[in-house]
């Protein structure tokens, strides 16, 4: 990477225009962006540009710190490729790039005519974490990566839980998504969060058992370098499903080592696990690497989950010219499992079954994922940019519940198969330009994109024992996306604003295979304007305010059915926080917030009936807390309150249904390069309401789990261990009418999966 000393003189011209056109009702609307023009007379000024990498693995560093010594106010951020642009006073000036869990690096630019940081990894230490006139987000993803590196996480639920505020529960056996938990929000699986990695979409719209299905368990988990997250609707380039808010990964570019891990634990629990690096020379050229896991557990119900999943994952990167990079990825994903199901309360308490035991022993499934991803970004110049992506997914789903047990058939039972095949094919196109002015600097990104989902044979059916009773809802989906959006950010002393403005629109057709009818497209467009200001006080102290747009789409055969009415619902938030850093082992962050939905989705069986609730408001406050006791001690503290309450309703029955009011999660971690490691870590949500009229509690828990490693160059000795006291906890809880087969009538109450009891796991890794 070149590194180019540029004198910057007279005027630039910058056109802006956003045209967006639909072509007609069946096909698909097209995007195109033009450029206003505008004159800016600039004074003289120098500006440095290079690239961040990692020494080790040679892989780029994204949104490390470049800062020019002696003035805080020319500063710059890496990009996707580790490149970064800044204004500096002279050509001798030195640079001070720094990124959390690396050495920071001085660079004197004077006479160089390549500027190539290679940073060296070190200790996690909260001193790199800075507060300055950059993006709030960055730092939330700074925090991210601190986490990570403080709790190294075995599964995809940890991964989740990485989120602060975010509660995720399992209730199928371990092979479906999870239901997810955020901002007084029952996401269900993905209503209202949106998740990616990579770019990569993981949530499936209009799905067999549930809009925005985010099952996220073809990730293995040692390939996340970090997680970017952000709650609310602010953030232009994120469109449906994010209202709550939105978790993205993103995977080693890079590996520095082969790893091969094998690891056995309580319930005839197995996981093994290789990473192995194949092009270990001239990684600045090109690089990859493969990763594959396979687990298995009987988990702790009476009836064996046999649960097992088999994760391939490979990745590609090459420097075509110094100019253009290309990276490509593919992954596939088999799950098969047995569930136990959720239990009613009345089951276990007159002693029918065990609180581990079943109704129904039939339930589980099976489901696969295959992914490509591919990559393409070019440098017009050094501050002109643009980033192609294409991808596809194929995904295979099929689900036995039985939640009513014998409500609706007394003879047969109430078991009932959601299943679907899919394709998913994606494209989207950003240019980004960065202009550095005299005393002000501004970025700007433009997209364009499409997303389309083709299902075959989206089923909802009667089933015994997983055999084929009959159809009751049976359809070919086709769901299109395409969008287009600019975003401006500007920083200037002490200020930064992100401005940006989105625009999708969403096309949905539905083939009815019972009625042998092709019903009516429907399709509609939605404008989401967003705004975030912030203020740097000083290095300790920083506020900022975010107001924003956002929307979920319904399910295509909810729209269809209804003739188009309440296709996009939007959600409007607010967020007003601070940020202080008194000190350089202390950063707090604490946010109180607004949310309006016009439409949520409320849990109300699998019957093949979607009911959207009406509108609904949150309002809440947001702690989050790291503190460094010493080089090797950490602390970190999560604290959310919230109040969600539905509008409309008669006051005592507008609670939400299974929305958290609070929650907390933090730990205790040593962490030391090599070594003895380790951190206790916990989780705790209060009772909520499980229906409308709080009649039904859906019961909290407080949860402690711990682990302790012996980490050396060459290999790796770990234990963890979850649920320390081995406390009864219910992980997902519905209020649900249900019948048991002696029954002469329906009877509405707690339904429950129970959580893991005391569980113990041992790992053993080897390095090369």
């Amino acid at each position: 990477m070149q590194a180019i000393i540029l004198p910057v003189k007279g005027s630039v011209r910058l056109t802006h225009l956003i045209k967006i056109g639909r072509i007609k009702r069946s096909a698909l609307s097209f995007l195109f962006i033009n450029f206003f023009s505008f004159t800016s007379i600039l004074k003289a000024q120098t500006v440095a540009t290079g690239k961040v990498i990692d020494a080790t693995s040679r892989q780029p560093l994204v949104a490390a710190s470049i800062t020019e010594e002696g003035n805080q106010k020319h500063t710059a951020l890496t990009d996707q490729d580790g490149n970064f642009l800044i204004r500096i006073s002279n050509l001798n000036s030195t640079l001070i790039a720094s990124f959390i869990g690396f050495q920071s690096a001085s660079i004197n630019i004077g006479g160089q005519k390549k500027i190539k940081v290679e940073m060296q990894p070190s200790s996690v230490n909260l001193k790199d974490v800075i507060i300055d006139n950059k993006s709030v987000q960055q730092k939330f993803s700074t925090l991210a990566k601190v986490d990570l590196d403080l709790q190294p996480v075995r599964n995809t639920q940890e991964l989740m839980r990485i989120v602060p505020g975010l509660f995720v529960a399992q209730h199928a056996g371990g092979g479906k998504a999870e239901q997810i938990f955020l901002r007084g929000f029952d996401c269900d699986h993905g209503t209202d969060i949106q998740v990616s990695v990579d770019g990569l979409p993981v949530n499936m719209v209009s799905h067999a058992h549930g809009q925005g299905y985010a099952d996220a368990h073809f990730i293995i988990p040692e390939t996340i370098n970090n997680i970017d997250y952000g709650t609310g609707p602010y953030y232009t380039q994120h469109g449906n499903l994010n209202t709550a808010g939105y978790v993205a990964f993103s995977t080693y570019n890079n590996i520095a080592r082969s790893q091969v891990q094998v690891e056995a634990g309580r319930y005839n629990t197995f996981r093994t696990l290789a990473m192995i690096d194949l092009l270990k020379k001239n990684k600045d050229k090109q690089s990859a690497y493969i990763a594959g896991e396979f687990n298995y557990t009987d988990g702790a119900t009476i009836n064996k989950q046999n649960f097992n999943r088999f994760n391939l994952f490979g990745k590609y990167n090459l420097a075509i010219s110094s100019k253009t990079h290309l990276t490509a990825s593919a992954s596939g994903f088999k799950s098969k499992w047995d569930a136990s199901g959720q239990i009613p309360e009345r089951a276990v308490n007159n002693g029918t079954i065990d609180r581990f035991g079943s109704i129904d022993p039939t339930e589980g499934g099976n489901t696969e994922r295959y992914n490509a991803n591919l990559i393409l970004s070019h440098a017009f110049s050094e501050s002109l940019s643009i980033v192609n992506q294409a991808f596809y997914t194929r995904n295979i789903f099929s689900l036995y519940s039985n939640f009513t047990f014998f409500a609706n058939d007394p003879i047969n039972g109430d078991e009932i198969n959601q299943a679907e095949k899919r394709n998913i094919f994606g494209y989207n196109s950003k240019l980004l330009k960065k202009n550095i002015y005299d005393s002000w600097s501004l970025n700007s990104t433009y997209g364009i994109g499409l997303r389309y989902d083709a299902t075959q044979n989206t089923l909802l059916a009667n089933a015994v024992k997983r055999t084929f009773l009959s159809y009751t809802k049976l359809g070919d989906i086709k769901e299109a996306n395409t969008y287009g959006f600019i975003q401006q950010q500007a920083t200037f002393n002490k200020w930064v604003v992100d401005a940006g403005v989105r625009y999708d629109y969403l096309h949905f057709d539905y083939l009815d295979k019972l009625q042998s009818a092709q019903l009516p497209a429907q399709g509609k467009s939605i404008v989401s304007p967003k705004l975030n200001v912030q203020y740097t006080v000083s290095q300790k102290f920083q506020v900022y305010a975010k107001v924003g747009k956002g929307f979920h789409s319904n399910d295509t055969r909810v729209v269809v059915a209804n003739k188009g009415e309440e296709i996009l619902p939007a959600a409007y938030g607010a967020d007003l926080g601070i940020i202080l850093k008194p000190n350089s082992n202390f950063i707090l962050n604490i946010a109180a917030y607004y949310l309006h939905l016009n439409q949520e989705f409320v849990y109300v069986g699998d019957d093949g009936n979607v009911e959207p609730s009406g509108k609904t408001r949150r309002k809440g406050i947001d702690v989050i807390a790291r503190y460094q006791f010493s080089r090797n001690l950490f602390a970190n503290a999560n604290l959310n309150f919230t109040k969600p309450e539905a509008i409309g309703e008669p006051k005592g029955a507008n609670y939400i249904p299974l929305a958290p009011r609070v929650t907390s999660t933090g730990g205790l971690f040593y962490k030391q390069k090599e070594g003895f490691n380790g951190g206790l870590t916990y989780r705790y949500i209060k009772d909520r309401p499980a229906n409308e009229d709080n009649s039904i509690i859906a019961k909290g828990y407080f949860l402690l789990d711990g682990s302790i490693n012996f980490s050396q160059p060459k290999y790796e000795i770990g234990l963890a261990v979850e649920n320390v006291f081995n406390i009864d906890w219910n992980e997902a809880q519905f209020a649900t009418e249900s019948r048991l087969k002696n029954e002469p009538a329906n009877v509405t109450e707690l339904n429950y999966t129970p959580g893991i009891p005391f569980f113990i796991r041992a790992k053993f890794a080897v390095f090369f």
